[in-house]
């Protein structure tokens, strides 16, 4: 089984209206193969989180996907395996790879996160 074909489990925040819109976008542009991709939402799983090593405030922060062999991808890491999977999106995932556009954009990821967190009041 290839790493675009193996389960990913992603943890995403479910209390975020943009979370779960992004999740209904990823699984309409993955189609049938969609079925490969398990979600859990954390809302009120801190001890499933902790248990897996997960810290639930991170949770928050950062996406974090678990693959087939169980390691935990965080940020964007976790990102470039789900986009990976998707025909459509695996030129981004190769581009957020890219050694001075990941520290850009991990920097305005987590700008971004935190600013909608505060907004919400969950930070």
């Amino acid at each position: 089984m290839s790493q675009t074909d193996s389960p990913l489990t992603v943890f995403y925040d479910g209390a975020c209206p943009r979370c779960r819109a992004d999740r209904r976008r990823y699984e309409r542009l993955a189609g049938s193969s969609s079925h490969r991709v398990q979600w859990l939402d954390i809302t009120g799983r801190e001890g499933q989180l902790r248990r897996l090593g997960i810290d639930p405030e991170d949770a928050l922060r950062e996406l974090h996907v678990r693959d087939a062999q169980g390691d935990i991808h965080r940020e964007l890491d976790a990102y470039r395996l789900l986009m990976a999977r998707v025909p459509l999106l695996r030129p981004l995932a190769w581009l957020i790879q890219l050694p001075g556009l990941r520290s850009l954009l991990s920097r305005l990821y987590r700008t971004l996160v935190l600013r909608r967190l505060r907004r919400s009041g969950r930070l």
